[in-house]
């Protein structure tokens, strides 16, 4: 009977597992992820009609099909540059790198963490991010906080989470928003309620009021039944409005009636329903500026600005860097079953000094590609393939940035709300070190490769720019700092950059 509970048991983690793993898409310098489901197929390829769509030029437009068993497998679908498994055996004290090729039409099966070559583009399956366990000081609540601004932040947050005001949080892409924004949840009285994240720069106008409202059943064409939106499903507990920037008018004005009724309207509904929820805003741009310039409602910043939390960037935070960039290879090792690797000093002195444009998504990115791509037990500077532009100015330890301890009032003005200047702008002084060979070279096709996606993105949404910018997964600003960066003209409404 014991051994029955123990296999039950067994296939219950399996299944569970099974059910909560995401694909890593290696390519064009970044790293995306795409949740997988328990059971079923995952088309991959270039064309847009795959579950997966790949832009890269070395992957067919269909090229493989992931099967979702148990067990994993993978199909290649007739390729130009093939499917490829790469996978360790180990022989006695030393290691092979094996290189496997599926034959057209038959299957391989995978394990998680097998690293998988669609022509030039690596895949990885891995445990979706918050269905493993926690790493050790990054359990829940427990945040890497050891600069001193940090340390003042996260105090402050802890006394305003057990109040009802609404947080605004402000901080350059990738800063950690969310982070702090679960943090306040989980530290308010509201913790045993849902926590919803919405991403308002990722939805079209009218898909982010059915989101964010619901919607009757017949307001629409596609509205085959009732739909609570995000609002309601979120009661006694925490919205999260990330990119709150980024809301279309028509939706400011309905999202301020909410805030001062705390009521929602359903679209196509009658008579509005009453919700008990907190609101967490969070966003990169300067609203203070938006508002003055009459892209962003004054009203409804004053509802949203209750108290401003201004997170610093990561190149201000030089202590946390290495605690987080061994955080981030201990995990990503630990999904290849692998052990973690430990850091060459040279390596974690290239990390503090570099520009960290990106903040803590660049670093995971940047980390999870070197443990994949370094084979070894130890990363060395030329696995992290940092741009040499992105470094910060050499200065002595006691002129290092250091945040500014100004993110405990209220946003009043842009020059407030305004983060910090990034060093990583400028170019990289005379005696700088220069990049590992061959980093310059692999920098300018990922450039190139980077130009043609932003390019072929403008082509498909008509130019529009704020569209192009939803299908590449980037912030508006960001995309439009791209076009300048790479020399294409912004189109004119309705014409198509060629």
């Amino acid at each position: 009977m014991n051994r029955e509970r123990t296999v039950a048991a067994a296939k219950s983690t399996r299944n569970d597992v099974q059910g909560a793993l995401e694909l890593a898409v290696f390519a064009g310098g970044r790293v995306t992820r795409h949740p997988l489901p328990a059971e079923g197929r995952v088309s991959l390829g270039r064309s847009p009609e795959n579950d997966v769509p790949i832009d890269d030029s070395s992957v067919s437009r269909r090229h493989a099909i992931i099967h979702l068993g148990p067990p994993i497998a993978i199909e290649d679908l007739g390729s130009a540059n093939g499917t490829r498994l790469r996978r360790e055996r180990s022989a006695g004290p030393t290691t092979k790198l094996l290189e496997l090729q599926p034959e057209q039409g038959k299957t391989m099966e995978l394990s998680v963490g097998d690293a998988v070559n669609l022509g030039s583009t690596l895949i990885v399956i891995l445990p979706r991010e918050g269905a493993a366990s926690a790493a050790p000081g990054q359990g829940q609540g427990q945040p890497i906080v050891l600069d001193p601004a940090m340390e003042r932040l996260y105090a402050l947050a802890e006394r305003v989470a057990g109040a009802p005001i609404t947080v605004l949080l402000l901080g350059e892409t990738g800063a950690g928003k969310e982070v702090l924004a679960e943090h306040i949840h989980r530290r308010s009285p509201r913790a045993q309620g849902p926590f919803v994240r919405l991403n308002c720069a990722a939805l079209s106008e009218s898909l982010l009021e059915s989101e964010l409202f619901g919607h009757e059943r017949g307001a629409f064409t596609s509205a085959v039944q009732t739909k609570q939106g995000l609002l309601e499903t979120a009661e006694k507990g925490t919205v999260l409005l990330d990119e709150v920037g980024e809301l279309p008018p028509g939706i400011q004005v309905k999202l301020l009636r909410v805030l001062e009724e705390r009521k929602v309207m359903r679209v196509g509904g009658l008579s509005p329903r009453p919700i008990d929820v907190r609101f967490i805003s969070a966003t990169n741009r300067d609203l203070a500026a938006e508002v003055k310039r009459g892209a962003f409602r004054e009203d409804l910043f004053f509802r949203l600005n209750g108290i401003a939390l201004t997170i610093p960037p990561l190149r201000a935070r030089i202590a946390e860097i290495a605690p987080l960039a061994r955080l981030l290879a201990d995990r990503t090792a630990g999904a290849l079953g692998r052990p973690a690797p430990a850091f060459a000093r040279e390596t974690l002195a290239a990390l503090e000094a570099h520009g960290w444009p990106g903040n803590i998504r660049e670093l995971r990115n940047v980390i999870e590609r070197a443990v994949v791509l370094s084979g070894g037990d130890t990363l060395l500077p030329e696995h992290l393939l940092l741009d040499a532009a992105a470094a910060l100015p050499a200065a002595p330890a006691e002129a290092r940035p250091a945040a500014a301890p100004a993110e405990t009032r209220p946003v009043a003005s842009p020059a407030e709300t305004r983060p910090a200047a990034a060093p990583a702008e400028a170019t990289a002084p005379a005696g700088t070190a220069p990049p590992a060979e061959g980093a310059g070279g692999l920098r300018s096709e990922l450039d190139a490769i980077e130009r043609r996606r932003i390019v072929d993105a403008l082509e498909q949404c008509a130019g529009n720019q704020t569209q192009a910018a939803a299908l590449l997964g980037m912030p508006r600003r960001t995309f439009v700092a791209r076009l300048s960066a790479y020399g294409i003209p912004r189109p004119r409404k309705g014409k198509a950059t060629r």
